[in-house]
């Protein structure tokens, strides 16, 4: 098992093919990606296997989507990211999806602080951006707790409110 970051409860870790099953659980579970954009909750194993692809796992730099696993156990709870959305391996984007059996129990801040650390402290990044539908407020407030500060609001194409938090090596 390649585990990336190990928190105090979890493992975040390459995804492996025996993790489908249980993130497609994740995935079409229409709870989980309520806040989640272009979400149709009719997920495949193909449909999964797809995402990951296109989005570029490139864990050899850190990028690309993990498995939230609970430690000393199989079961995943959720995925965390890193991505390269902005071109520049120095400013990556976090983001995550978490089982909401799973939601309200510290496991999200436990996700974002760590993949914090480990952007700033082994990727060497200069800034991570997390970007949220305004209606998500508990996504709001991690941001917030986690250091990260508000810098953009707008609409999406679709008309949705979005929020951009930003954070810098040096806000630490």
């Amino acid at each position: 098992m390649n585990i990336i970051i190990e928190t105090k409860r979890l493992w975040i870790r390459e995804i492996k093919r025996n993790d489908l099953d249980n993130l497609l659980d994740i995935y079409n579970n229409s709870m989980n990606m309520i806040f989640i954009p272009n979400s149709d909750f009719k997920w495949t194993i193909e449909k999964l296997e797809e995402k990951y692809d296109k989005i570029n796992q490139d864990y050899k730099n850190g990028t690309g989507i993990y498995a939230a696993q609970i430690k000393n156990t199989d079961f995943i709870i959720g995925e965390a990211g890193l991505f390269n959305s902005f071109q520049d391996l120095k400013h990556l984007e976090l983001g995550y999806i978490l089982d909401n059996r799973f939601w309200r129990k510290g496991y999200g801040s436990e996700i974002c602080s760590s993949l914090i650390d480990y952007g700033f402290e082994k990727l060497k990044l200069d800034k991570l951006t997390a970007r949220m539908f305004k209606q998500n407020i508990a996504s709001i407030k991690l941001s917030e707790k986690c250091g990260m500060s508000l810098v953009n609001e707008g609409q999406t194409d679709n008309g949705d409110d979005f929020c951009e938090f930003v954070i810098k090596n040096k806000d630490l």
